[in-house]
């Protein structure tokens, strides 16, 4: 099996999109991270969800957590839209991580191997001609994996 046989075409941002849209794409899509994309549709990155955390929250409340402890609820619950607004290229770090991708015929074990290293929860799957072709969820990598595999051994519970 091959990365183009298990690829999902998956809803991407760019890096000019507000962060809210970000937010809203991972949320109703059931995504485990992004793809952010440039105008014609080549990968830029590739967020996971921890990553587009990361765009919503404040610096000032990732580098002291007794500030954000001492937030009140109702404010903490709303901590991050003065962030929806920004374009996701403002929040990123830079530079900006090169996307975890693999071309459609890499195998099952490569596209793991890849998800292992960069633990990146979603891999770009690159047509021919370098554009996205589809995407490579973790949820998606181990049902294939669970489904070549077979009948369980005997003697397993």
């Amino acid at each position: 099996m091959q990365a183009g046989d298990i690829a999902a075409h998956v809803p991407t941002v760019t890096l000019a999109d507000p962060v809210i849209r970000a937010v809203r794409v991972m949320a109703v899509s059931r995504l485990p991270g992004l793809i952010v994309v440039d105008e014609n549709s080549y990968p830029v990155t590739v967020l996971p969800g921890s990553q587009v955390l990361r765009l919503m929250v404040p610096d000032s409340y990732r580098g002291d957590p007794a500030l954000a402890r001492a937030v009140d609820e109702s404010h903490a619950d709303r901590f991050w839209l003065p962030a929806g607004s920004r374009a996701i290229a403002d929040c990123l770090p830079h530079p900006v991580q090169r996307p975890v991708m693999v071309r459609r015929d890499a195998t099952l074990l490569e596209i793991a191997a890849l998800m292992a290293r960069w633990r990146s929860p979603v891999i770009a799957v690159l047509d021919r001609d370098g554009s996205l072709y589809g995407a490579v969820t973790l949820e998606r990598l181990i049902t294939s994996l669970a489904v070549t595999a077979g009948e369980d051994p005997p003697g397993t519970p």
